[in-house]
């Protein structure tokens, strides 16, 4: 049983928990990272993509409306 429960907690780490913070991350840092923290996200992603892909009908990273002045 305790073994079913440490599968259970580190897949719901593995597929949630760290795929929400890493979308957090991204969303903040996307436009003003450097080349080397970049390749640090695309791993990120690439590790975590089946969690990723499991929130992704939540995920939105269209930019944020800019406000015309006129």
């Amino acid at each position: 049983m305790l073994v079913a429960l440490l599968y259970l907690a580190i897949s719901g780490v593995y597929l949630v928990v760290v795929p929400a913070a890493l979308y957090l991350y991204l969303q903040k840092r996307w436009y003003v990272v450097s080349s080397f923290e970049r390749g640090f996200m695309y791993f990120l992603v690439f590790f975590f993509f089946p969690g990723l892909l499991l929130l992704s009908p939540f995920l939105n990273f269209r930019p944020k409306r800019r406000q015309v002045q006129g």
